[in-house]
């Protein structure tokens, strides 16, 4: 790894070298906090978990071939370089932070309350026509996460696409730090960590902490369809770009034409042009993520065929808005996480079926105060949005349940109420049918995806 020698490393970290002065100057091929991942001449970072401190396999670590580990405690007269420091877990941002500043690359920093990880492969995706794009994987999106991705930048990486999610003030300031974004996204201002961050004033100053370390010539994309993001005025005077539906944005769609659960076809204007595109994934917040796509890529020099390319050839992945066909079902995974926003949005793409609608939502987690009510409105959406069959799986969701039972009072919908994902599967025989469209959908800790595992059976 470029500028990544033994000596810059404990600079970086403020750390204490232990080991042979020739080394200083060898270079770590990689940096990991997972033992199980080191290769030869890495760097092994170890994190203190709630169940594994990673101290313990450090000696493992170093007979498997590692140049040298960071450690939070003294390891006496080992035969092995080591970097003592106070804190792994800072070492591990502080190391990352230097690695970034080193490289000559383009990042595209993106959160917001909903959408960030379809927004995030929507921009890779547009990104890649025409870069070398390295993105997030999976929830690696905090401050183990980042450091991480950051790490698996390499020379010929152009552009870095990294998703930025927090759950408290101070958190973004943080990531920012590490990411230093040249593009900085914003998909929207909603409820999610409300019970951390107040209110969604709160958590606006929270996610535009990202603007702090930003490029200064860099470029700030928003949605302006959002009340508190239109109009935003960051305090570094970059000038934000506005995408949305409403035609006084910039980057806006037109004549947008719903084709269910194939996708959507629209025509995307830009302050210079306009084009039609397919998006193969459905929902209306497609629309908003291919906006930013084009906004981002735009910003970095793209024509519109490239882009086009780029929103088009964008496929889904598991647990969002992923539609799985099986021989008796069509199932939309949609059980990464969910929080009232996404929840309607997916009830919505399910209403757009042609046949039975059934809907197996459970708990959505850190909404405060007001979670019971945010629960009984989802469920009176689903009643109203025509949902056949609505399963409610949880604590949480027994107010789902009962706010879809009085909504739907007179009407044919079915609703069931299951205290565990267990209760419901041991009946899910009797009440699924054959060529059901089916929405999974609950907070990531509901762990969901054994339900879509067990469907797909």
């Amino acid at each position: 790894m470029k500028n990544m020698s033994l000596q810059k490393i404990a600079d970086a970290c403020g750390g204490t070298y232990h080991g042979p002065e020739e080394s200083l100057s060898r270079e770590v091929s990689c940096v990991v906090i997972d033992s199980r991942k080191i290769q030869k001449d890495g760097l092994f970072i170890a994190i203190r978990g709630a169940r594994v401190d990673g101290h313990t396999f450090i000696p493992q670590v170093m007979e498997k071939g590692a140049l040298c580990s960071v450690s939070e405690q003294d390891l006496g007269d080992v035969p092995y370089p080591y970097i003592k420091v106070d804190s792994c877990e800072q070492a591990l941002k502080d190391i990352a932070e230097h690695y970034r500043r080193s490289l000559d690359i383009k990042v595209v920093g993106i959160s917001g309350s909903v959408g960030k990880t379809s927004t995030k492969e929507m921009i890779a995706s547009v990104l890649s026509q025409k870069y070398n794009v390295l993105k997030t994987e999976g929830n690696f999106n905090n401050e183990i996460g980042l450091p991480l991705t950051v790490f698996n930048l390499r020379e010929e990486h152009e552009v870095a696409v990294l998703e930025m999610g927090i759950s408290g003030f101070g958190e973004m300031t943080r990531l920012a730090r590490i990411a230093r974004p040249d593009i900085c996204v914003i998909t929207n201002i909603g409820v999610a960590h409300i019970e951390n961050l107040g209110s969604r004033g709160g958590i606006l100053r929270a996610k535009t902490e990202m603007f702090a370390f930003m490029n200064p010539d860099g470029t700030i994309i928003l949605n302006g369809d959002d009340d508190k993001l239109r109009g935003f005025t960051p305090d570094n005077g970059i000038q934000p770009v506005y995408f949305g539906l409403d035609p006084s944005c910039p980057y806006h769609a037109e004549q947008i034409r719903n084709m269910g659960l194939k996708g959507t076809t629209a025509e995307f204007v830009t302050p210079s042009e306009r084009f039609e595109a397919h998006i193969s994934i459905p929902g209306d917040h497609m629309v908003y993520n291919a906006l930013a796509g084009i906004a981002a890529g735009q910003a970095l020099g793209m024509t519109a065929d490239e882009i086009r390319q780029g929103i088009e050839q964008l496929v889904p992945i598991a647990g969002r808005n992923h539609l799985i066909e099986t021989d008796r079902y069509s199932i939309i995974d949609d059980c990464y996480n969910a929080n009232p926003v996404s929840m309607k949005s997916s009830l919505s793409v399910l209403s757009g079926a042609d046949t039975r609608t059934v809907a197996i939502l459970g708990d959505m987690f850190e909404l405060g105060n007001s979670e019971k009510e945010m629960h009984y409105e989802t469920g009176a959406f689903a009643a109203d949005a025509g949902i056949n069959v609505l399963i409610c799986i949880g604590g949480l969701s027994a107010e789902t349940a009962r706010g879809a039972r009085e909504a739907s009072s007179g009407s044919d919908m079915e609703v069931l109420h299951y205290d565990t994902k267990e209760d419901f599967l041991n009946e899910a025989g009797q009440i699924l049918h054959k060529n059901d469209t089916i929405l999974v959908k609950a907070s990531h800790a509901m762990d969901f995806a054994k339900i879509v595992e067990e469907l797909q059976k």
